[in-house]
């Protein structure tokens, strides 16, 4: 049964949530919806990456592990949509099309390789697309004001590859600056030489990191790999991430990890290293180490 500090979390309640959720400067929330799906909201806007709320690929056999917490329809907040790359648990064109339907003003940052499938299978006006090259800040007009910046970067899913174009990477994660936060959200990759380095110069507050690995067995199947719970670990620990949260461990059986494990793993080798794992539609607030502080 809902009560006031155990609310019935449907698509409806959540919503509710994020449109309400309000924040001081050097604050974000963050909520999580399986995989690598997430929304991020900082003073005012509202930012949905790799949105998959659908049961897309279920016609074709793939079931969920559990059902979607949010549904295509309920979207009526999305003011930047992020998409990593065009595998359909990260780009699923149920959910964008009825996102750029619902949501007129919202704009779509993808790969360029993934152009032709927004247009097409999303029904998107070319003018609501913004190609994610990677290596240079964009900055972008938020809600009501406010400022950001998206910075997409080259991901290896599991090799680094472009598409004609030195900086139209089929693969990205996007550094993001919003409301005094700076977030990584890696999107699906291995770690590459120069990536650690590339991180530790932006100063990440909050990072986001696959950790369902890769093996020979997934392999054979078709499923490419992405970095294991040691390699994360490392990752946000020479990154000098203040803050660590694990992705993609939890939506498909045969592609999962324990984030206990990742949990273990940090707490074994670099137990200073702040994380949270996170619940299934959980809001999270998270404050830099600046901000409350008194001058």
């Amino acid at each position: 049964m809902a009560t006031r500090n155990n609310p019935e979390r449907t698509p409806e309640r959540l919503m509710e949530e994020i449109r309400g959720t309000r924040l001081p400067i050097g604050c974000i929330a963050v909520w999580f919806f399986g995989q690598e799906s997430m929304v991020i909201k900082g003073k005012e806007t509202v930012i949905h990456i790799d949105p998959f709320y659908s049961n897309y690929l279920e016609v074709r056999g793939v079931k969920r592990v559990y059902p979607p917490l949010l549904k295509p329809e309920s979207i009526t907040v999305a003011d930047l949509c992020l998409v990593t790359h065009e595998h359909e648990d990260h780009l699923d064109p149920w959910t964008l099309k009825v996102i750029a339907k619902q949501c007129p003003k919202a704009r779509f940052m993808a790969p360029l390789s993934c152009r032709p499938e927004l247009e097409t299978s999303c029904e998107m006006k070319p003018e609501q697309i913004i190609d994610a090259l990677t290596g240079e800040w964009l900055e972008l007009d938020g809600n009501n004001g406010e400022q950001i910046r998206v910075k997409p970067i080259p991901a290896a899913h599991e090799s680094i590859e472009t598409t004609g174009n030195e900086r139209a990477h089929r693969y990205v994660g996007y550094l993001l600056d919003i409301n005094g936060v700076k977030v990584y959200h890696a999107g699906d990759t291995i770690v590459y030489p120069g990536l650690p380095e590339l991180l530790a110069e932006e100063g990440i507050d909050l990072g986001m990191l696959p950790i369902n690995g890769r093996d020979y067995f997934r392999t054979s199947r078709g499923i490419v790999g992405n970095m294991n719970i040691r390699e994360a670990a490392e990752l946000a620990k020479i990154s000098h991430m203040d803050m660590v949260v694990p992705l993609h461990y939890d939506l498909f059986a045969g592609n999962s990890e324990k984030p206990g494990n990742f949990v273990q793993e940090l707490y074994e080798r670099y137990p200073e290293q702040k994380c949270h794992v996170m619940a299934r539609g959980e809001r999270f607030v998270y404050a830099s180490p600046w901000s409350f502080l008194t001058e």
